[in-house]
């Protein structure tokens, strides 16, 4: 599961357990972000034990890409079997106060800072 694009890119490494985002995610609403919610929710529908969310690439994350994070968290944490771990970074200045509004939503999920 992949999408590529000129200006970012998310792929589901399943050996891994892991999504990652780099780049700049600027989508225009809710159904521009459909085809990233429906990555998110195939790998969901796999329940992977823990499953890594590596945001230390993505530069920017609008706040409809912040929704998309925080409802794919909210399903998470309906799962009750699956551990969720998000990889931020420090460099990034928007990944700070969103990451752990996160943590609000899951108190499980772990935030691991590079």
């Amino acid at each position: 599961m992949e999408i590529k694009t000129e200006n970012y890119n998310i792929w589901y490494d399943a050996a891994a357990k892991a999504v990652i985002f780099q780049g700049s995610l600027r989508l225009g609403g809710m159904e521009e972000y459909a085809p990233i919610v429906q990555l998110l929710d195939n790998v969901v529908v796999e329940r992977p034990l823990t499953l890594t969310l590596n945001l230390r690439e993505l530069k920017f994350l609008n706040s409809s890409g912040i929704n998309v994070l925080s409802k794919f968290v909210i399903k998470v944490r309906q799962q009750k079997n699956m551990q969720l771990m998000v990889q931020g970074s420090t460099n990034i200045y928007w990944q700070g106060k969103s990451l752990k509004n996160l943590q609000r939503l899951m108190p499980s999920l772990e935030l691991e800072w590079e």
